[in-house]
Formats: C-alpha cells, sequence, structure tokens
C-alpha cells in the first residue's frame, strides 16, 4: 500500500520531467496493485487525481503507453470508473492511439475503449464524437484475413470494443451497419470458426445488430445463414449452441434469411436436436428442445420456406412435424399444431393435409387438453384447425369428420385466446354450410355463450367473433328455428349494434342478417328491433356519405323489409326516410341508385 501511495505521488510530480524508467516503476507498481486489488487501487487510483496525468501520457512516442492503456483498461473493468475516465479527457488521446502500428499499443487501447463504453452512455458517446468506432471497423476489415495468434487476439478485443459500444443502442448500431461492418463480421466469422473467442464475440456482435431491421436486408446478402449453420453443427455444448440460437432467432424473421437457412439445411439441425432431447428432463434439454422447435415454426412463417419444406405433402420435414402431434410432450404438441396452422396457408396445402387425416391427429390432441389443458395447446391446435377449414372442399368433410363437436367442447373456456380461434373455427367451418349453420344456430347452449361474449368489452377480437358467427349463422342458415333462437338469447341488439361497426365487412354482414330476420321473423323480432334503434342507425348509415355503396343498398333492403311492421313503419315515416333516399338516386354507383328507387317507390306507396 505504501509503495502504491508512493507511486501516484510520484506519477503526479515526475510526469513532467521524469525519466523514462521511473515513470514505468511507478506504472508496474500500480498494476501489480491492480492485480491483487483492482476495486481498492482503482478507488485510490481516482482519488489521487492521476487519471488527468495519464491524458499527457498517452502519445505514440513514449515508451510506457502500452502499459499507460493497460492501467486504464483494468481500472476501466469498475463501472465507478467509466465516467471518471470519461471526464479526465482520456478518451480522445486513446482513440488517436488507435492510428499507431504498434500491436500492444493496439491491443491495450482497445481493451481500455472497450471498458470505458460497457454499460456506459457517456463512454460510448465519447468515443463517437471522437470517431472511434470508424477506426476500429477499419482495422477488423484490413485483420480479417490473417489467422497468427496476435492478429486474432488483436480481433477479439476490436470485436468485444465494438460489442460494448453499440450494446443496446440503436443509433450507434444503425451507424456500425452504415459503415459496413455485417459483411466484415460473418467473413471473420468463416475465417476464425476454430478460434473460440473470437466466434463468441462475433456472435455476441450478431445477436446485437440482428435486432435491427436495416441489418436483416444487409445479412440477407452474406452468407450467414451457411455459416452459422456450419458452426452450429460443431457444437457439442449447451451455452454455445444457444449463443448461436440467440442470433439465429431474430435473423430467422426476415423471409429471405428463413429461405437460407432452410437451404443450408438447419432443419435437419433443429429435428436432430428434438429428437435428442424429447424424452429428457434435463433443464439444458428442456431448453433446447423449446428453442429448436420453435425456430422450426418461425421458419414455417416464410411462405418459400414453408412451400419447400412441405414438399407436396411428401417432405420428410412435414412427416416428422406431423410425429409431434401425438407426443407427450407439451413443448412438441404445441409446435407440430403451430407448424400445421404454418403449412395450412394456401389451399392446395390444405385439401392435401385434410385428405391424409390430419384432422383427427388435431381433434385427438383437443380431446387430450378438453380437462384443464393446456391453453397454448387448445390455442394453437384451434388455429390449425381454422386455416384448414378454410378451402370450400374442406368444409363439408371436416364437419362430417366432428370438428364442430369437438370444437364446442371448449365452449366452457374462460381464456380469450381460446374463445377467439374457437369461434373463428366455427365461423369458417359454416360458411356456406346450411344444414350445419342451422344446426349450431339451434344450439341454444351456443348462442347464448355467444351474446355474452358479445359483451367482453375487454376482449375486443372475442367481441367481434362473437357477433360475426351471430350474423353468419342466420345468413347461412336462413332458418327461421335459428332466428328465433337468437331473438330469445337476446342477440338481436348485437347485431343492430354491428351495423355500426367501423369494419365495413363487419357491418354488412349484420345488415344482411338483419335484413333476413327482417324477411323470415319480422314480428318475433320486431320488439327487440325497435329497443335496439335499428331504424335511427339505419338513418344515420344511409344520411352518411362516408358509408360504403354496400352499406347504403343493403340498408335500403332492410328498409323496405322492416316496413312489414307496423311499430317498426311508423319509426320509418316519423324519419324524413324519403328525403335521404331521393337523394340516393343520383348517387354514382348504379347498384345503389336503382336500389333508392326501388325503396322510394316502396316509401310513397306505404305512406
Amino acid at each position: 500500500a505504501d509503495n502504491l501511495s508512493d507511486a501516484l505521488k510520484k506519477l503526479k510530480i515526475t510526469t513532467t520531467d521524469s525519466t523514462a524508467d521511473s515513470l514505468e516503476g511507478c506504472l508496474d507498481c500500480l498494476l501489480q496493485a491492480l492485480a491483487q486489488n483492482n476495486v481498492e487501487t482503482s478507488e485510490k487510483i481516482q482519488k489521487s487525481g492521476v487519471l488527468q496525468v495519464f491524458a499527457g501520457l498517452l502519445t505514440p512516442q513514449s515508451s510506457c503507453t502500452a502499459k499507460v492503456a493497460n492501467i486504464i483498461a483494468e481500472v476501466a473493468r469498475n463501472e465507478f470508473m467509466r465516467n471518471p475516465c470519461v471526464d479526465a479527457g482520456l478518451i480522445p488521446p486513446l482513440v488517436q492511439l488507435l492510428n499507431c502500428k504498434d500491436q500492444e499499443i493496439l491491443l491495450q487501447t482497445g481493451r481500455a475503449l472497450g471498458n470505458i463504453c460497457y454499460d456506459s452512455h457517456e463512454g460510448r458517446n465519447a468515443v463517437d464524437r471522437a470517431g472511434g468506432a470508424h477506426i476500429v471497423v477499419d482495422h477488423i476489415r484490413s485483420l480479417c484475413s490473417k489467422t497468427d495468434p496476435a492478429s486474432e487476439k488483436l480481433l477479439t478485443v476490436f470485436c468485444g470494443m465494438l460489442m460494448n459500444y453499440s450494446n443496446e443502442n440503436d443509433t450507434l448500431q444503425s451507424q456500425l451497419i452504415n459503415m459496413g461492418v455485417i459483411p466484415t463480421l460473418v467473413k471473420l466469422l468463416g475465417i476464425h470458426c476454430q478460434n473460440a473467442a473470437l466466434t463468441e464475440m462475433c456472435l455476441v456482435a450478431f445477436g446485437n445488430l440482428a435486432e435491427l431491421e436495416s441489418s436483416k436486408e444487409q445479412f440477407a446478402y452474406t452468407n450467414i445463414a451457411e455459416e452459422l449453420v456450419k458452426l452450429f453443427k460443431k457444437q457439442i455444448e449447451h451455452d454455445k449452441k444457444e449463443m448461436i440460437f440467440e442470433v439465429l432467432a431474430p435473423l430467422a424473421e426476415n423471409d429471405v434469411i428463413k429461405l437460407q437457412l432452410v437451404e443450408a439445411g438447419l432443419v435437419e439441425c433443429l429435428l436432430e436436436i428434438v429428437q435428442k432431447t424429447v424424452d429428457s428432463d434435463k433443464e439444458d434439454d428442456v431448453a433446447e428442445l423449446k428453442t429448436a422447435s420453435d425456430l422450426m415454426v418461425l421458419l414455417l412463417l416464410g411462405d418459400e420456406s414453408m412451400q419447400k419444406l412441405f414438399e407436396g405433402g411428401k417432405g420428410s420435414v412435414f412427416q416428422r412435424v406431423l410425429s409431434w402431434i401425438p407426443s407427450n410432450s407439451h413443448q412438441l404438441q404445441l409446435a407440430g399444431a403451430l407448424a400445421i396452422a404454418n403449412f395450412a396457408r394456401n389451399d392446395g396445402n390444405c385439401i392435401h393435409m385434410v385428405d391424409n387425416g390430419i384432422v383427427q391427429k388435431l381433434m385427438d390432441l383437443l380431446d387430450r387438453h378438453v380437462e384443464d389443458g393446456n391453453v397454448t395447446v387448445q390455442h394453437a391446435a384451434l388455429s390449425a384447425l381454422r386455416n384448414l377449414a378454410i378451402p370450400v372442399v374442406n368444409k363439408a368433410k371436416m364437419l362430417s369428420a366432428g370438428v364442430a363437436e369437438a370444437v364446442l367442447k371448449f365452449l366452457r373456456s374462460e381464456m380469450p385466446p381460446v374463445q377467439f380461434k374457437l369461434l373463428g373455427t366455427l365461423r369458417m367451418l359454416i360458411d356456406a354450410q346450411a344444414e350445419a349453420a342451422e344446426q349450431l344456430g339451434k344450439n341454444v347452449k351456443l348462442v347464448e355463450r355467444l351474446v355474452e361474449w358479445c359483451e367482453a368489452k375487454d376482449h375486443a377480437g372475442v367481441m367481434g367473433e362473437s357477433n360475426r358467427l351471430l350474423s353468419a349463422l342466420i345468413r347461412h342458415s336462413k332458418s327461421k328455428d335459428v332466428i328465433r333462437t337468437i331473438v330469445q338469447s337476446g342477440g338481436i341488439k348485437h347485431l343492430v349494434t354491428m351495423a355500426t361497426s367501423e369494419h365495413v365487412i363487419m357491418q354488412n354482414e349484420a345488415l344482411v342478417a338483419l335484413a333476413l330476420i327482417a324477411a323470415l321473423e319480422l314480428v318475433t323480432a320486431e320488439k327487440d328491433l325497435e329497443n335496439a334503434q335499428l331504424v335511427q342507425i339505419l338513418h344515420r348509415l344511409l344520411s352518411d356519405d362516408r358509408s360504403a355503396p354496400e352499406i347504403k343498398y343493403n340498408s335500403m333492403v332492410l328498409i323496405c323489409a322492416l316496413i312489414g311492421s307496423e311499430p317498426l313503419q311508423k319509426e320509418v315515416q316519423s324519419m324524413a326516410f324519403l328525403e335521404v333516399v331521393s337523394k340516393l338516386r343520383s348517387h354514382e354507383n348504379k347498384t345503389v341508385a336503382q336500389q333508392a328507387s326501388l325503396t322510394e317507390q316502396r316509401l310513397a306507396v306505404e305512406s
């Protein structure tokens, strides 16, 4: 401790007229003290005011420059020392040293700057102002192809410095991307894949940059997919695999890179991991199984990568993913169902899958999760069924396979995501299927639950889908029994509210359903239609210039039907409809104009 105090005093006095030898001795003493107790020594250095002295010692000509930079690197390992280093004006001379040729000086300077930047806003800003990143990127570029140990060590330090410089800072990450650092780092990874420390630095740097959208476009122009897959195949340790996964996940969000990863053979690696880890309950294996199967699902989100792996339903990957669905692992059941939902993104795939018995597999899976089931698995299986039900030819096949009954088992669910998918699946199934729509529309339990969910103000999705299914039951069944069930369950007011939705498609569906109610069961529904102020709403829709042509058309069709009810006719007469309708005769849409003429005639006769 006495030696340290002496050294600090000497440094303050002797820097101006010291001999190199006495200076070296003092610096050695500091380095020794830092090696024994970094925190305590750093505090003493800060209090002594010697940091300001260091700024003057950082010159390329001085023989002790590397040692001074080394001391700064060591003290900057402590968070409390980073701002003092910036305040002491050390950043500009350190950045200047990046221009010298001496490898030891470059190494210690890179360490010092990297440590000062670590989690320090002030440090990064100071390096940015001094232009440090640019010089470091140039160094990496020129050293990139050198594989001697000294160059690799320097590259590792420089990559680490850039990583600390840009970590969690979008602005600085963008700056590095604009400097073209990505192709350089990808090249570096390819050349130095045998060097574990350097590879690790590259991966962390990629993980940093890959979150930014602009980086993905640059990555897509490199052979990153190939390099990462090559590296991944060599890894045995869990931590190393995890590091690569952390880069793959954000990159795989880009559709071009998805396809590159598939072509580079990532899928085979993922399937192998799943096979190795599926029966293990070791923590690392469980984590790997989840990451691998999640990444697999992500790769299937790209249209091209998905179609490549589907291979007309004959692909080995598709077959392997199918085998996940009956598995005992919830994670694999989930990934399998999500993968099917992703494969089911075009009619051809959906038709092939339904013809090849996928529906039964999904229904068996749902059956395993009815009582206290796993919500994410329920949601995923329902998503897959909903997508499969989109092609017209699949609907009748799925209905006769019992999909509607399987789905209805989840009516009791209190989970909005499950409710939302359940509603969407039923709505897809009954599209243009009159018999099924009638059967479901007469199911009092279902209709009552729909009416309840139509009031789910906290869950707009569930509310919207419930309204749409109510309307669909009427539109596709055109059944008086269905209308009576909906009237008795209190559903009419919701259909009237739906006619004021901000979505034209929903407004339209509501108006068509209401027109069918008025045509088939007006007497049963008239009280509810009156209470829901339907006539006033129609007046508003017809008067509003922003209403779409089909909304105006269907509103007039509905008015004509409502006139058949005495109380509703009185309301129509009291609201100057004739005036609004006669204006629409000159509407630019011919169908609207024609319907306006017909409606005007009907209104004139009735008045």
